[in-house]
This record gives structure tokens, C-alpha cells and sequence, in this order.
């Protein structure tokens, strides 16, 4: 993916509560951003020394960071600038009295419930009552499975204990079958519970005063709250030590387990569950990929250690995190100080419009993405973007026949999956239908809740069922884009096709380097660290030879030892091994996106403009789209949880590598963007 939003989306959309930034106006139409920007730039600097500064400083000199942001950016903006037009879209349905088809009044029903911010203060948090009833109801250890089942179908993002839904099976991509998966945390990653130095105890401290506040608030007394908070610390930090790092996860084999019920039974004893299944309305005869064996049987020793009152605390705490946002302002606020303002640096909370239209996509996204699209992607934009996605591919087909390091029996799979590659581009064939969702204009909380439980249910449905190979992974307002390894396809939301990442009025140079640079980022994403490891057919098989295999090691070596050098903030340095694949996708893009691009060239013959030559105007336009400014805690965050590197080497790190950078700003030899020995692997 260019850019990931979700951690952005939990850590500050989704906080709820009282807006004490000055609300801004709904939108009709988009903001044109050229997709090369000159008053973007600093042509003050070097482009041989850094091209990032020459391409980006003045962005970053005038877009400051706002206050009720971690970060700012290129994509940051567009998807504020794509916010706005939502909710100009949202403010009219529900201001509509008639007309306004099933999902037109669901969406706009579901944003007025949730703008009715004195309803949501009025009613405190006792939505979350009959929830904690049920944990407080706990007889025994015997009913956590039921109990546990039940919450994780009606509370999205948890953390209780573990997670538990449905995804293709590694070994046979069109079956879908159940994934228990590890969980428990609520801090962003393993790391945050066990690193020894200063700032890590600092927030693990600043973290236990949190927790015990968000008791104090559910009602319990502060000594009680306390001691309640230290069980969490505990409890958290044990399954965190249990927990397979980033990088492991990375690795699918690491993360293919595949048993069936008994087995599953067998790494955790005292769990029943064929309870926890039969509650979830599942059969209990199908497989199950364990992703983390380890990790549940220190989960089983773990319920074994602790006693009932104990599993009711870590629950009461989980449900509290999980829900905060929906609740009133005291919550809100509390919840908002620690995991924003302290763990990212945010000052200011964001205004209540923002944080209910990313729900109202969040959780009704096809139907919000539909009006969407009737707006703001016409038929012409998915051509164009459709054209340049094939000639990319070609690039790619041609740069496969042309490798010096691949034997023709490996290349003959790459080429067979390349071709079986899906391209998605704009939003899906068949839009998802929200019928079963019951929406009401005064009940923001059951709204919330009615459409999480909507979507697990739709989830764990598909076990046992025919793939869907249509469907999205994600919204069409998303400003993302991503490759799947088991759909083996690329997706191209119409959210992201928008100026300036794609700029239709723009010529050809720029938009290469940027569009061009995204889809061969993503078509890269099939044949990198990861992906390579999937067939055409979206298995997990090993399609290399072993000597092939070995030489894709060796330069993909390469990458990592140039980022492991570069500094994220302060003396931490970028995790090379967790980047990797982002970082080679953003350098085998490139070179398929000038490749591509030189095909254009002979179609549409290029021209210099503004002062730079076409050459200069791809790899500018290329740069743009990574212009970025960051809080220095919200750095600190991305450096351990991010597998991008900050845009500043994205920039720099990727032109180093590409003789034709060089050429275009005739750089010479020893220049920083320059490299004696430039790594390729694509």
C-alpha cells in the first residue's frame, strides 16, 4: 500500500466526542491540487543532494501540521479534502425530507445520530450496561467461551484475548475458512509492553494512569481502579510476550497453522470450544488456521493462572477501550488524551463532523462510497487509469523476459501470475447490500453496534462458502490503494484517483510518475518479500527455484542494509526488514512507471514546461505525492508499527537506486542521490 490509514483512522476518526476544533464547511466539489505543484518546491536546494527538499520544502514550509492531527500530508490532505466532500454529501440526505432511496436514509440517518452529540452526552455510558451485565453475570471460568463469542460479535476492534474471523486458506485461496488470530493489546504493538529504555517505561506509566482512569470514570473507587489497572498491565504484557513480532508476520509461513477443533482444543485446555463456535453460529467441523500456535498456549496458561475476577477486569477494561469513542465526553476525552495527544503528539481533538463521517464509511462504506462515486469518478477516469495499469503490466511482462538473474523456469510462473492479476479500479461490480442493517435516527450507539455486529456476521459467513473474488478490501472513498496475494489483484479506489495523486489535466510526465508510480508500487506488492511467496492462483507455493530464490535474497539484501541506515526520529532507526516490501515496491514502481511512461512517450510526444524537462517533471511529480510533515511522537509510533518508510526516503531512497534520475538533474558522480552501487531487484 502507498499510504496506511487505518492506524490514523482508530487513533483519531474514531475518537467521539466534544469538537474543540473550529468546524470547517462541507464541500460540493473538490479542491483542484495540480499533480505537480511548483509553490510545492525549493528550488533553492539541490536536487543531487536531496531531492525530497528540492521536490517537497516548500510543501512542508507551508503545511504545517494541524492541531488535530498526528501528521500531514499529500494523501493526508486529499482524504480531508474527500471528508469534506462526504459530508457535504451526508449533511444533504439528512437534511432531506424525501425522496432518498433505502441506503441514501440509512447513511443519513446514521450521521444524524451521530452529530446528535447531546444525545450521546445525555445518555453517558450506559449503552455499554447490558454488555458488562453479562461479563459481571460470569459464574465460572466455563462461561468465558459463550460470554467471549458474544462480545466479539458485537464489539469491532476489542483486543479481547484474541481475534477470530474468516480469510482464504493459504494452501487453497478459493476456500474461505475460520482464522483465530492473536490479540489481547491495546497499546500498538507488542514492543510498547516489554522495551527497557526511558520513553517506553514513560508511556507504559502515563498508559497504567489511563486505564485506572477509564475505571475510575465506569464508576469504581481509585484505589480499586488502580489495582484493576495493574491486572491489565499484566495481562496485557504476558500475551504481548507471547506475541510474534512484525516481522514474523510478514513471513506467511510463520503464520500457517492449520488444525481442526480438537487440535485447537489441545493447545488450549479448560477452553470449550465448541461453546465459543455453536455461539457464533458456526459449525464446528471445519478448519481452522491457528496463526500463532505459541501464543495460545500461553493464552490457555494464562486463564489457567488467573482467576474469575481476574478474566472479568481484562474483559470490563477491553469493552471500555473498545467503546470509548461512542460514549460521552468525559470518556471520549479521557481516551483521546492518551492514545492521540500523548502516544502521537495530537494536540486537539477533531471535530465531530470528521469523526462521524469515517464511521458512517467505516461501517456503511459501499452504500456512502455509491454517492461517492455518482460524483466524483465519471467512466473516462476509470479508462485512463485502466490504460495506464496495462501498460505498466507490460513493463513488467517485458522486464521479467529481460532479467539476467531468474532462470526461464521461475519466469515462466511470474509471467503466468502476472497475467492472472485482477485489476479493480474505482469501486466494486456489485455494491454491497445493507438491507439486514436497522438504522435509526435516534440511537447512535445501537447504530454503532447493529452495524458492527452486520459486518462479523458477514464475515464469519463466508466460512465454507464459494470466494467471493469481487469484492473490495476497502471503501471507494479510501485514499489507498493495495494487492491482495491470495485475490491476486490490484485495487484502485476512486478516493485515491483524484487530484493531485492523479490529475487528469496534468500531462503525462508527472501523472507517470506519481499514478504510474502507485500502480507499480502495487503490482510489485505480488512479487516482493511476500508475495513472491503466493502463485498465480493466490496458494501459498513455492513457485522459485532454489538458486532463483537465493539471488531475489541477495538483492533484496540490498534494500535492507540502505534503509537499516536511514533515521526515523531521534536515534531510531528505520526497521529495514519490516519496510521491505514497501521499500522495493517503491523502487520496482518507479521503474516500471518510467517504463511505462517512455511507451506514452511515443504515443504523446512530451514537452518541457515551467522550466523543467519532462524527465525532471516525472520524478518530480513522482516525489509530490510523498511531501509530508510529522509530530515527532507520532514518528516514534510509525518507526515500531509502520512497514513504510517516512516519505522523505521513500523520495530519496528510491531516485538514489534509478541511473535516469541522475541523467534527468545530471547529477554527478558522488552526488548524494547517486549511487555507486544502486540496488535492483524488479
Amino acid at each position: 500500500m502507498r499510504r496506511i490509514l487505518l492506524a490514523f483512522l482508530t487513533a483519531q476518526a474514531l475518537c467521539l466526542g466534544s469538537p474543540v476544533v473550529a468546524q470547517d464547511t462541507p464541500l460540493t466539489e473538490f479542491p483542484y491540487t495540480p499533480g505537480l505543484d511548483t509553490s510545492a518546491m525549493d528550488t533553492s536546494a539541490n536536487p543531487c543532494e536531496n531531492f525530497y527538499q528540492y521536490s517537497c520544502g516548500g510543501w512542508i514550509k507551508n503545511n504545517p501540521i494541524p492541531a488535530d492531527q498526528s501528521r500531514w500530508s499529500v494523501y493526508g490532505k486529499l482524504y480531508q479534502d474527500n471528508q469534506r466532500f462526504l459530508w457535504g454529501i451526508l449533511d444533504t440526505l439528512t437534511h432531506k425530507t424525501e425522496g432518498n432511496n433505502a441506503n441514501q436514509q440509512k447513511i443519513g440517518d446514521y450521521f444524524a445520530a451521530c452529530m446528535d452529540e447531546a444525545a450521546v452526552e445525555k445518555r453517558g455510558a450506559t449503552p455499554l450496561q447490558a454488555v458488562l451485565d453479562d461479563i459481571a453475570a460470569m459464574r465460572s471460568k466455563t462461561d468465558l467461551p459463550a460470554v467471549l463469542a458474544k462480545l466479539h460479535l458485537s464489539i469491532a476492534d476489542s483486543g479481547l484475548y484474541f481475534g477470530f474471523s474468516a480469510d482464504q486458506d493459504f494452501s487453497s485461496s478459493s476456500n474461505v475458512i475460520a482464522f483465530a488470530t492473536g490479540g489481547g493489546l491495546s497499546l500498538p504493538d507488542r514492543d510498547y509492553y516489554t522495551k527497557p529504555d526511558a520513553k517506553s517505561k514513560d508511556l507504559r506509566a502515563k498508559y497504567l494512569a489511563h486505564v485506572a482512569r477509564m475505571f475510575e470514570l465506569a464508576g469504581e473507587a481509585p484505589a480499586l481502579a488502580q489495582q484493576h489497572a495493574v491486572l491489565v498491565m499484566r495481562t496485557e504484557t504476558t500475551l504481548a510476550r507471547a506475541t510474534l513480532s512484525r516481522v514474523d508476520k510478514r513471513d506467511p509461513y510463520k503464520l500457517f497453522h492449520k488444525m481442526g477443533v480438537a487440535q485447537l482444543r489441545a493447545l488450549t485446555p479448560g477452553f470449550d470450544w465448541n461453546v465459543y463456535l455453536q455461539t457464533l453460529g458456526l459449525a464446528q467441523g471445519g478448519a481452522i488456521n491457528v496463526t500463532e500456535p505459541q501464543f495460545y498456549q500461553e493464552l490457555a496458561r494464562l486463564w489457567q493462572s488467573s482467576s474469575l475476577d481476574d478474566i472479568k477486569v481484562y474483559l470490563r477494561w477491553h469493552v471500555l477501550h473498545a467503546q470509548a469513542a461512542s460514549l460521552s465526553s468525559a470518556f471520549v476525552t479521557e481516551n483521546f488524551n492518551f492514545f492521540s495527544k500523548t502516544l502521537r503528539g495530537t494536540p486537539l481533538q477533531q471535530p465531530r463532523w470528521k469523526r462521524c463521517v469515517a464511521l458512517v464509511d467505516a461501517q456503511l462504506g459501499e452504500a456512502l462510497g455509491q454517492e461517492f462515486v455518482d460524483r466524483a469518478f465519471g467512466p473516462e477516469l476509470k479508462k485512463q487509469t485502466l490504460v495506464m495499469t496495462e501498460q505498466i503490466e507490460q513493463a513488467m511482462h517485458d522486464e521479467l523476459q529481460h532479467l539476467d538473474w531468474m532462470s526461464p523456469a521461475t519466469k515462466q510462473k511470474a509471467v503466468e501470475k502476472l497475467k492472472a492479476i485482477v485489476n479493480k479500479i474505482g469501486y466494486p461490480d456489485q455494491w454491497r447490500d445493507y438491507r439486514s442493517v436497522a438504522i435509526a435516527r435516534d440511537d447512535f450507539y445501537g447504530n454503532l453496534s447493529r452495524a458492527t455486529q452486520f459486518e462479523v456476521r458477514r464475515q464469519l459467513d463466508k466460512i465454507g462458502k464459494p470466494l467471493d473474488r469481487g469484492e473490495w478490501g476497502m471503501t471507494p472513498p479510501t485514499v489507498n490503494a493495495y494487492y491482495s496475494a491470495q485475490m491476486n489483484d490490484i485495487n484502485f479506489p476512486a478516493g485515491v484517483l483524484q487530484p493531485p495523486l492523479f490529475d487528469p489535466k496534468m500531462d503525462d510526465a508527472p501523472g507517470y510518475g506519481n499514478t504510474g508510480g502507485t500502480i507499480g508500487h502495487e503490482l510489485i506488492h505480488g512479487f516482493d518479500d511476500e508475495g513472491r511467496q503466493f502463485d498465480a492462483k493466490g496458494n501459498l507455493k513455492n513457485w522459485w527455484t532454489q538458486q532463483d530464490a537465493t539471488r531475489f535474497q541477495q538483492r533484496a539484501q540490498c534494500i535492507v542494509n540502505q534503509y537499516a541506515k536511514y533515521t526515523v526520529v531521534d536515534n531510531i532507526k528505520i526497521n529495514s526488514k519490516l519496510t521491505l516490501g514497501e521499500d522495493m515496491a517503491d523502487l520496482g514502481g518507479m521503474v516500471l512507471a518510467w517504463t511505462a511512461w517512455k511507451v506514452q512517450s511515443s504515443v504523446v510526444k512530451p514537452e518541457s514546461r515551467e522550466g523543467f524537462t519532462p524527465e525532471q517533471r516525472f520524478f518530480i511529480g513522482f516525489a509530490q505525492w510523498a511531501c509530508e510533515n510529522n509530530r515527532p511522537e507520532d514518528m516514534r509510533v510509525q518507526a515500531v508499527t509502520d512497514p513504510h518508510s517516512p516519505g522523505k526516503y521513500r523520495v530519496n531512497g528510491v531516485v538514489v537506486n534509478l541511473p535516469e534520475f541522475s541523467k534527468a538533474f545530471a547529477c554527478k558522480s558522488g552526488a548524494a542521490m547517486t549511487a555507486a552501487q544502486p540496488c535492483k531487484v524488479w
